[in-house]
Formats: structure tokens, C-alpha cells, sequence
């Protein structure tokens, strides 16, 4: 019965992931395939730029959910901790390759949002909050803010919950999206010329 919990667990997990949110809301308020206009990703920020504030806030909060779903669902089925632990890995993949796209989506930033902020609910998720905000509002740059907002997982794992498996998990989790995002931040370097201007932008809508 445990083995059966947990291939269903994957599967729905890998289905939720693989929702498309940025792609049908492109498809719907722009009739256009998001993965070929802006950054060419299939995530929030590229609906932000490329469609709209509201309907970029939609997607992130949709593909945030989409982690916190596959976790409760895990939770709830009480399968043991390392497929638990999986089921929030293959919700990720499940957004980077969805079977609904040909297996081509986004990064899975958001959707690991989701995953670690449930599992190191509230003082995680406070954390890196707090950094996310704080960045915000200094470098007026979402992905970086949230980039090293991620990171703080790591920290709060080892330093408040005192725990090695979550220090590794988070660790991996952090590691799936940062390593899409590489070709990206190259690109961004370039067109801005200088780090400096990379890393703090003049507002919200200044993008390379």
C-alpha cells in the first residue's frame, strides 16, 4: 500500500508541475506562446514584463502553489520522509519539463518557492521573506532578490531546524533552478555592460 501511496504521490506531483500557468496565460491574454517573447521563460517574471503586474502576480502565485499542493498532498498521504522529500523535487521537474509542453517549461524558481516554504513553515518561508523584500527594495530586481532569497533555505534548514536532510534537500531544490537560470544571467551581464547595473536596476521595468 506504501509503494502504491507513493508512485500516486509522484505522479500527481508531476502533473501539478507540469500546469502550465505562464503558457495559458500568455495564450489567453496575449495569444502568443510565452516561451518566445521577453526572456523566453515560461515563469512569472516573463508574464510580468511581457503581459502584465497582475497577471505576472497570478502566474507566481499559481506556480507557488503548485509546490505547496504536492507537499500537503505528500503530507497528507503519509508517505516516508525521503519520497516525501522526492515528491518536491519531481513537482519542480514537473514544471521544468511538462508533458503538456513537450517537456519544455520554465525553471521552476516559484514552484520551489512553494516547495520549501511549506516544509520550513513559518520561520523558512519568514526569513526569506524578509530577504526577498529587502533586496526588493534595494536593487528593484526580482529574480536576484528571490535567487538569494532560496538560498537562506539552506541556512534555515542547518541554523533554526537543526536538520541534515533538509539542508541537503534544500540544497538540491536551490540548485535545480539556479542552474536553468546560468545562460540567462550571462545574458543579462552582457546587455548590461557593467555588474553593477546587472544587479540594481533603475525600477521594476528596466530589464535586459
Amino acid at each position: 500500500m506504501t509503494a502504491f501511496l507513493i508512485v500516486v504521490t509522484f505522479i500527481i506531483a508531476y502533473l501539478l508541475g507540469s500546469i502550465p500557468t505562464a503558457y495559458i496565460v500568455g495564450r489567453f491574454r496575449k495569444k502568443t506562446d510565452i516561451r518566445t517573447v521577453g526572456s523566453r521563460n515560461m515563469g512569472a517574471m516573463n508574464v510580468f514584463y511581457s503581459v502584465g503586474f497582475w497577471w505576472g502576480a497570478l502566474t507566481l502565485a499559481v506556480d507557488i502553489g503548485k509546490g505547496v499542493l504536492a507537499m500537503v498532498i505528500a503530507n497528507l498521504f503519509n508517505i516516508p520522509q525521503l519520497a516525501y522529500l522526492a515528491t518536491g523535487i519531481i513537482v519542480i521537474l514537473g514544471h521544468n519539463f511538462p508533458v503538456f509542453l513537450k517537456f519544455r517549461g520554465g525553471k521552476g524558481g516559484a514552484t520551489a518557492v512553494g516547495v520549501l516554504s511549506y516544509i520550513m513553515f513559518p520561520f523558512g518561508f519568514l526569513i526569506g521573506l524578509a530577504i526577498f523584500t529587502i533586496l526588493m527594495l534595494i536593487t528593484r530586481f526580482p529574480t536576484l532578490s528571490y535567487g538569494i532569497g532560496l538560498i537562506s533555505f539552506p541556512f534555515s534548514a542547518w541554523l533554526h531546524y537543526h536538520w541534515g536532510w533538509g539542508v541537503v534537500f534544500s540544497v538540491v531544490i536551490v540548485a535545480i533552478p539556479f542552474v536553468r537560470y546560468i545562460p540567462r544571467l550571462k545574458e543579462i551581464y552582457k546587455k548590461a555592460g557593467s555588474l553593477r547595473h546587472a544587479v540594481q536596476r533603475k525600477n521594476l521595468k528596466d530589464r535586459f
